[in-house]
């Protein structure tokens, strides 16, 4: 078992039940580090989600990691990285049977993505229902104006390289 955390600095720690570290992540992105704000994997843990507080979704094959975290070739990959909300993403979660990702932002919207491409579907509110087979038709919610990226670029970018140490300091003065 592996236990998953989520940072400020946007870093996924994830731990062996011990407590020991076993591996650091950053999300490839384009966008500078934002705290993550939810973490959720699916049921079967094949994949790792996490959102922002700028209302990203990045999501992670975990698979191949999980069942040999030891070897170096199975490495975790993100695989896309969305814009879901204007606001902070506060929960998520991936409906396997229906293979979706649903979002809920601070701002009390919930949007439904396809979970494997990062497309929206629509939100919970809306007056058609929700077509869920079809998704050639590209289209976004009306305060998000940034296309899905699908992460191609190697695992050596996403992990964290250089390790730093902060000690806690008490300064009197503040």
């Amino acid at each position: 078992p592996i236990l998953a955390s989520a940072h400020e600095n946007g870093c996924i720690c994830l731990w062996s039940i011990p407590g020991k570290l076993v591996k650091e992540l950053l999300p490839f992105s384009k966008y500078p580090s934002v705290p993550l704000t939810a973490l959720r994997t699916d049921i079967s843990t094949k994949m790792l989600l996490a959102g922002s507080k700028e209302g990203h979704i990045m999501r992670w094959s975990i698979a191949s990691f999980l069942e040999d975290p030891q070897n170096s070739k199975n490495q975790i990959k993100e695989e896309v990285c969305w814009r879901a909300h204007s606001n902070e993403v506060v929960d998520l979660f991936h409906e396997e049977e229906k293979n979706v990702i649903v979002t809920l932002s601070i701002d009390g919207s919930l949007r439904l993505w396809h979970a494997m491409n990062g497309y929206y579907l629509g939100h919970f509110g809306q007056p058609r229902k929700f077509e869920l087979s079809d998704i050639s038709q590209l289209i976004l919610p009306c305060d998000v104006n940034n296309f899905p990226t699908v992460i191609k670029e190697e695992i050596k970018h996403m992990e964290k390289k250089k390790k730093f140490e902060y000690p806690r300091m008490l300064d009197r003065d503040k």
